[in-house]
């Protein structure tokens, strides 16, 4: 049965990155169970996004959302400014638990974006407590994407990024060079210098260095030197910049590693996670820092951090989190990132032959598709849907990030649907070029 006012949503609902004038077509969906989601006519899409890389362990597992409901007859919120509750508690003692040791002090947040702002919030609180108030610039690396609040705005790439039209109010940062080499090989010497250039020049300004490790998520979709990482940390130590590893898209098993940190063996002074924290079902982000970052702050003007959520914990939320943790510990993850990397491996190698595509690249639970030009995100959808699956390209990437728990035939779907769409890439897009001139 139909409930889904699509003519209500075309006129009052914002969706993400879309016009009000123009709206992109939206597929209503009704449940979702597993790697599948249902949609309101029935028809059956294999997810290949994990709704934006967070549902990690799939939909309705009986784990996290007993979790809930158990939560939700006890305390669904409860605001954290003076008062604690047992599972913001054991969610981050479980956190800890997996983190580099160094990081011990657990600040939760509402998503991903606010922990970003809360981390650079921390490195300039640090550096005034540190009686080095100069130190208020943030150094990221290029190709980055890191959220859509201002201060995270701030440290996504400044020309090829979709936060460029902000002009003069988005605080002005600096960059350096991407990295250029790729996962799995050594650092090329212009990755150095770089990196090594802009901190000598500048380090006496920068609070701190952001990035995503290893792997660039929707800036670039692109899998960098782990060597890069341990250089990165080197060159912070000696220039006295803290490093921020926000792992909000790349934590919790994605790249193959637990934390992408752990495929260079460091520990950044400050660490962002959000999406799969929860395993996609309710928002949660944390921000962890060390003991050194927190005496910092501790000792700055202000003597308290400022930074307090309203959600801040919520207690539904961390429920969600405990059990999504709990089943990270199983290790059951390793194995399925592991097998859906080698499927992936060896049935988008096809793509390589492809004249619209550039490169393809496979990390762990991710299987990128770059192409030569960008695509026109509604079509391709709508293309992909055609085919039971649910692919979002965006600009010149066709990509999955499936749930962990998806089988084999489900993940070949996606493979085959990815091949096809590449392979008629440049007929989809005459037909849709055509059909926008006949309706002027």
């Amino acid at each position: 049965m139909n409930n889904i006012d699509y003519a209500f949503d075309r006129q009052h609902l914002w969706h993400p990155y879309s016009s009000m004038s123009h709206p992109a077509p939206v597929f209503g969906i009704a449940s979702a169970s597993g790697a599948t989601l249902v949609q309101e006519n029935g028809k059956q899409l294999i997810d290949g996004t994990s709704s934006w890389w967070a549902c990690i362990h799939g939909y309705q597992h009986p784990v996290i959302v007993d979790a809930m409901q158990q939560q939700l007859q006890r305390l669904s919120h409860v605001m954290f400014g003076g008062i604690t509750h047992e599972s913001a508690i054991e969610l981050s003692r479980q956190l800890l638990a997996l983190l580099p040791r160094s990081l011990t002090k657990v600040f939760l947040a509402d998503s991903g974006s606010i922990a970003v702002e809360v981390a650079l919030k921390m490195a300039l609180q640090y550096w005034q407590g540190r009686n080095v108030p100069q130190k208020q610039k943030i150094l990221t690396i290029r190709h980055g994407y890191h959220g859509d609040t201002f201060a995270a705005m701030s440290v996504c790439d400044p020309e090829e990024g979709m936060h460029t039209m902000f002009g003069d109010n988005v605080t002005p940062q600096l960059f350096a060079p991407a990295p250029k080499s790729r996962f799995g090989e050594p650092l090329c010497q212009s990755d150095i210098d770089g990196l090594q250039q802009v901190l000598e020049q500048h380090h006496q300004q920068i609070a701190a260095l952001i990035l995503e490790p290893v792997m660039q998520g929707a800036g670039a979709m692109w899998f960098y030197s782990a060597d890069y990482l341990k250089l990165a940390r080197q060159l912070c130590n000696k220039y006295q910049v803290l490093l921020i590893a926000d792992e909000i898209a790349t934590g919790f098993g994605r790249t193959g590693a637990l934390f992408a940190c752990d495929h260079a063996g460091i520990s950044p002074d400050i660490m962002c996670v959000g999406k799969a924290l929860t395993g996609g079902y309710i928002s949660l982000a944390a921000t962890v820092c060390n003991d050194e970052v927190a005496a910092g702050i501790n000792q700055s003007p202000a003597g308290v951090f400022m930074h307090g959520p309203t959600f801040m914990a919520n207690p539904l939320a961390c429920s969600a989190a405990r059990a999504s943790l709990s089943l990270m510990a199983s290790g059951k993850w390793h194995q399925q990132v592991r097998t859906i990397e080698a499927q992936m491996r060896q049935e988008l190698a096809a793509a390589h032959s492809l004249p619209a595509v550039k490169d393809v690249r496979v990390l762990g639970a991710v299987g990128v598709l770059e192409l030569h030009e960008p695509v026109n995100t509604g079509v391709l959808q709508a293309e992909f849907v055609k085919r039971g699956v649910w692919v979002r390209p965006f600009s010149r990437f066709i990509y999955i990030m499936p749930p962990y728990i998806i089988a084999a035939e489900q993940l070949s779907q996606l493979t085959q649907a990815m091949i096809e769409v590449a392979t008629l890439l440049p007929q989809i897009q005459q037909h849709s070029h055509q059909q926008t001139l006949s309706h002027g």
